[in-house]
């Protein structure tokens, strides 16, 4: 029989968070002795002084923080004494349901995992055994594989980006419920499946489901599972998709398209990790991580009544909001290329660059469609291309691709192209500042042939200045 070892720097014992965990751990697993040491933790530097005492001949398997907003303004401090103490050694803080920002901030220092009060056993001891059963000291690059594999298709530069994208790895390392917000296309799954890949839940099941493409009559059936004879036509008994990510991770797109009586009971499930099938009195338990996803208003959707107020909060504990592509232009053309690349091996094509005409057409457009939309546009140039770079006229825009049936080829290119060059032009001069000189050497022509394209396209360069 191995001994637990906890130790425990509690911040603000008259408060008992600190003896409710100790209590929960030791009758957790009778067959494994809980062996804990505390440390009361002050806003002086007097715990130092115990700290060196208890590590003294005592190696704990897991460390605990309870903080408070008077140790939180030293936690840099307390985290690095820690880690000097026992390198390798997971710590896990308790706090107050606080904001995002600050459980961020603490996954950033090094913590493994938060755990907010009031702290209960099923939130506390599936999360303890996942950091132990973890090696402590992770090869560094088995690690940087995994962050490969985890974000290889997460591709951007853009600063909006990348701000909630480095949150991933983070977030995927703490087992709290993640909501990843954003417009259609924008990539809230590929989002999901890193946080999983990179989780220590990876060598588990990850289970997407869209919640607005399942019939409403069918939406509990498929989460919950069914037991014979529970409705007409159930011969036999079934499980739902709860089950089947036992263990791992549960991704439910367009949440707000959950019925209400299965968000009922979707929302007891992340409460208690228990849940029925239908038809069954026997209660399952399932031990699974929610992410959620959305592409519209949650809090709107609250108050409209279409999405609990309660399983909103339960699922907000992590927000990460990805930004549509018209805010990340720099974007386009390295997300344009990757799936050239894509299609160009799949079609067995010959295709190898952009024409700059292309790239520009693809720049200038806004992208409802996001990531989704500009993948379906490549694809199809790739298809259309007759040479080895895609034209303008390959890129086939909702803008640009509504020829009247009795328009010729040349019509419909003569059209595209117009449009192209007239965007393009004012693009040019709005980034000059109406100066024609200027616009005329970004686009490597001389001033006159530039001045005839505005003239063309009727362009006034006076309120541009």
């Amino acid at each position: 029989m191995r001994h637990l070892k906890v130790l425990l720097f509690d911040s603000d014992p008259a408060n008992g968070s600190g003896d409710s965990l100790l209590s929960t751990l030791d009758s957790a697993n009778p067959q494994r002795r809980l062996e804990a040491r505390s440390i009361s933790v002050s806003a002086s530097d007097e715990w130092k002084t115990s700290q060196d005492k208890v590590f003294d001949g005592f190696t704990p398997d897991i460390i605990f923080l309870v903080l408070v907003p008077d140790v939180r303004m030293r936690i840099h401090q307390i985290f690095s004494a820690l880690r000097d103490k026992a390198p390798g050694v997971p710590v896990m803080a308790i706090i107050e349901q606080g904001e995002f920002l600050e459980m961020i901030e603490l996954l950033k220092i090094g913590f493994a995992d938060f755990i907010t009060t009031p702290l209960r056993a099923i939130d506390i001891v599936p999360r303890v055994w996942r950091l132990l059963e973890q090696s402590p000291r992770e090869d560094r690059l088995t690690q940087a594989l995994k962050e490969k594999l985890g974000l290889q298709q997460t591709i951007g530069e853009s600063p909006a980006f990348i701000e909630e994208i480095k949150k991933i790895p983070l977030v995927a390392k703490c087992d709290a419920n993640v909501l990843v917000l954003g417009e259609t296309g924008t990539g809230k799954e590929l989002c999901a499946r890193a946080i999983h890949y990179l989780s220590p839940r990876s060598e588990r099941p990850f289970v997407p489901v869209n919640c607005g493409a399942v019939p409403v009559e069918l939406m509990e059936n498929e989460l919950f599972g069914h037991q014979r004879g529970a409705f007409t036509n159930a011969f036999t008994s079934e499980f739902g998709l709860i089950h089947e990510s036992d263990g791992g991770t549960l991704f439910l797109d367009e949440i707000d398209c959950l019925p209400l009586l299965a968000q009922v009971k979707l929302l007891r499930f992340i409460q208690e990790k228990e849940y029925r099938p239908l038809g069954s009195r026997k209660t399952c338990k399932a031990n699974v991580r929610i992410i959620a996803a959305a592409n519209v208003d949650l809090e709107q959707a609250v108050k409209d009544g279409k999405l609990r107020q309660d399983l909103y909060y339960r699922l907000n504990i992590v927000p990460l909001t990805l930004p549509p592509l018209r805010e990340r232009r720099d974007d386009i053309l390295k997300l344009a290329n990757h799936f050239l690349v894509r299609y160009a091996t799949e079609f067995d094509r010959e295709v190898t660059t952009l024409s700059a005409e292309a790239g520009q057409l693809l720049t200038l457009y806004d992208w409802p469609g996001n990531i989704r939309e500009l993948q379906h546009v490549i694809e199809r140039g790739v298809v259309l291309c007759n040479g080895k770079s895609i034209l303008a006229t390959d890129i086939i825009l909702p803008r640009t691709a509504e020829a009247a049936v009795g328009e010729s080829f040349r019509e419909v290119k003569n059209r595209i192209v117009g449009q192209f060059e007239k965007t393009y032009i004012l693009k040019l001069l709005q980034a000059a500042e109406g100066n024609i000189t200027r616009a005329a050497q970004l686009a490597h022509k001389n001033r006159r042939a530039f001045w005839q394209l505005m003239r063309k396209h009727q362009i006034n360069v006076q309120p541009l200045k």
